[in-house]
């Protein structure tokens, strides 16, 4: 700490005073003046310090600097002989001198940090989080919104390496590759997603300076604009945000001349090819009145739908004054282009229309196997789903082949068009080929008034899932084959051929080699057909799944019934393993469901007794092998009818006619198999 003693409080002195009062580093020890009343004087006594008229009253006292501010060479001389020898001694000439020096340096670091503040403000009113670094990788700037973003507070990081605070950061990257990175998603260390812009910061002569990230799509850089320097640092970097931006965005000063202005501006407005910086904006880039004008005439901003340009774009207009200190200093003018918003509006509402009309709703997540069968079949399947081949799922009835065909088409690339199934043996040949390939008004006689797009033409670029492929006749097996050939269809009646581009998947639980080898199914069909052929394994191929598929079907059983059933016994499921299952998945699913039904409402357990409800009817089916016609005049009702009877009877005896047990044995109503016990006369031996 230097000590001071200064000599003569005039106005000189006063200032001197003032001036390093405010340094560190020097202590007053005392002002000294004849004059009491001095300026000087005054001031010192605001300050506490020492005063007085005389300066030999500080002779003996340790000083480092005695400044004679009153230009008296007398009092110069004095001091001078009679100094200590550690004491410097400074004229007026050089106190004034130290003293402008002085000023100016106050002046300038004043307008430094004035300027360093301005900036700041800048950084911190855009709405878009901020991070530069320098070529050192030292985070030389952080705002408030970058702040808000990632959870860290910009007191501390500043000069620390980014990377030494956000180990996740790609900014350092930039500064070798000097690449810009636009609209990047990135995941920072606090697990927030952000879209980041990240870009060199390049100076005219190739310097590289730093790095800049923009998180965010900007969305607002009015007052960024308001707060513009002509600092070379800072002007580069609001181009690189204004260019980042998927506005237009165009900035003017007070004279209306265009003081920035970025590429979607100038797409805009038709000025791709035009140098417009420094010049006014015409008025034939608005359709009608220059909105920068009116807003620089009426210092109010516009908000308005206006078009723009030769093209006569359609854009939303947000132009706003820029006022700094109440006087206008320009406009800052944001355009978006409408018709970007209406073509993203459009493909929502498209995306909506095309997940509506989705019918796939099952993925292999669906599917419940751990069996060594059931896991080559879902391989297989997930294998299928990434190439464009016709795909054949083989398996009993029960098997769930649709949901098969549900999950590859989730996995294929054509998962976000429509899936559409057809049952080939619920339409007779007619109808089935009109369902198919759609058919011409004329035909009908004009009669029909539904739409006549068949189910290929309907699913293009989708997924068609032809069950019962086994039960096609012999004409719509040569259509079949002909549209997987071709890629073409012909309504009926009409003549036109039209392209799509569907994918199929089969499905049969027949013996189609048999049937082809009888003659009954086409061979050149089969082998379009089976150029990817999949087993689905039944039930009882893969009983070590039971479980699974017990617990699976009872949590759905449970969403769907209100009821809490929470695992089966072992008893229980040793009779499950040990039954056939002729009816596969399905069945299991059906008997499940049947069990919980007759289940008390306080029961979260199935044990070996809830069985019993179904004992009747499982016991009552003949095996697979041993079913049969009675004879070969016996039409497919009539057999249909003494099988019903004879498991009807069968359960009656089981259950020593007593109805009721019965009726829940079978599944049905009690009224029902009055009704079904009178019609095959077997009333009798009550015992209700």
């Amino acid at each position: 700490m230097k000590r001071v003693i200064i000599i003569g409080a005039n106005s000189d002195g006063k200032e001197l005073l003032e001036l390093l009062s405010t340094l560190n580093g020097f202590e007053i020890v005392a002002i000294v003046d004849k004059n009491e009343h001095a300026v000087g004087m005054k001031l010192a006594r605001k300050l506490n310090l020492e005063i007085s008229t005389e300066w030999r009253t500080y002779k003996n006292h340790h000083v480092d600097f005695i400044i004679e501010t009153t230009g008296n060479k007398d009092i110069t001389e004095q001091l001078m002989l009679e100094k200590k020898r550690n004491a410097t001694i400074i004229s007026k000439e050089t106190a004034m001198l130290i003293r402008d020096v002085l000023n100016a340096g106050k002046a300038i670091f004043g307008s430094l940090e004035k300027k360093e503040h301005f900036q700041q403000l800048i950084f911190d009113s855009i709405h878009d989080g901020m991070i530069v670094i320098d070529i050192e990788e030292k985070i030389i700037l952080f705002n408030k919104e970058a702040e808000l973003i990632t959870g860290v507070l910009r007191e501390g990081i500043l000069e620390k390496k980014v990377s030494a605070v956000f180990p996740s950061s790609k900014l350092v990257k930039i500064l070798t590759s000097r690449e810009v990175e636009v609209n990047q998603e990135q995941v920072l260390d606090n697990g927030k997603k952000i879209i980041s812009t990240r870009i060199p910061l390049i100076d005219k002569s190739g310097n590289l300076l730093g790095a800049l990230e923009v998180f965010k799509e900007m969305k607002d850089v009015v007052q960024l604009a308001g707060d513009v320097t002509n600092l070379n640092f800072n002007h580069m970097i609001l181009k690189a945000i204004m260019q980042s931006s998927a506005e237009g965005i165009s900035v003017v000063d007070e004279e209306g001349e265009v003081y920035l202005i970025n590429t979607v501006f100038k797409k805009l407005a038709n000025l791709s090819n035009e140098n417009v910086i420094g010049n006014p904006l015409t008025d034939e880039i608005f359709d009608g009145e220059n909105v920068h004008k009116k807003v620089l005439q009426t210092r109010r901003p516009v908000s308005d739908v206006r078009k723009i340009g030769q093209d006569q774009k359609e854009v939303l207009v947000n132009v706003t004054p820029v006022i700094v200190d109440g006087k206008l200093k320009g406009s800052v003018g944001v355009f978006r282009d409408l018709s970007l918003q209406q073509n993203c509006e459009n493909e929502l509402n498209r995306a909506r229309q095309i997940i509506r009309s989705l019918e796939a709703k099952y993925s292999f997540a669906d599917i419940i196997g751990e069996s060594e069968e059931m896991k080559l079949a879902i391989e297989q399947a997930k294998f299928a789903a990434k190439t464009p081949v016709t795909i054949l799922l083989r398996g009993e009835k029960g098997t769930e082949k649709d949901r098969f065909a549900y999950a590859i088409h989730n996995e294929s690339v054509r998962k976000y068009n429509k899936f559409m199934r057809i049952n080939c043996a619920a339409f007779d040949e007619k109808s089935l080929e009109r369902e198919l390939f759609g058919y011409e008004e004329d035909s009908l006689n004009r009669l029909e008034t539904t739409e006549n797009k068949g189910v290929f033409e309907l699913a293009n670029n989708g997924t068609v899932f032809l069950d019962e492929v086994g039960e096609l006749s012999a004409e719509m097996q040569l259509k079949l084959l002909k549209f997987i050939q071709n890629n073409t269809i012909v309504k009926v009646g009409g003549d036109i051929p039209i392209q799509v581009n569907v994918r199929i998947i089969a499905a049969t639980n027949l013996n189609i080699e048999k049937a082809m080898a009888e003659g009954k199914f086409r061979e050149d069909l089969y082998y379009k057909l089976t150029r990817y052929p999949i087993s689905i394994p039944s039930l009882r191929e893969r009983k070590e799944d039971l479980p699974a598929l017990c617990h699976w079907f009872i949590k759905l059983i449970n969403q769907e019934s209100g009821r809490r059933i929470h695992c089966i016994s072992n008893k229980a499921m040793e009779f499950l393993i040990s039954y056939n299952w002729p009816g596969n998945i399905r069945e299991l699913e059906n008997i499940l469901s049947r069990i919980v039904l007759f289940m008390e409402p306080q029961e979260t357990t199935i044990y070996d007794k809830h069985l019993n409800v179904i004992q009747g009817l499982i016991n009552s089916n003949p095996p697979r092998e041993q079913e049969s016609v009675e004879n070969e005049n016996e039409t497919l009702a009539e057999a249909i009818e003494r099988v019903e009877a004879e498991v009807i009877k069968k359960s009656l005896i089981l259950h020593e006619y007593n109805r009721t047990k019965t009726a829940k044995a079978l599944g049905i109503s009690l009224r029902n198999l009055y009704y079904k016990m009178e019609k095959y006369q077997l009333a009798n031996n009550s015992m209700d």
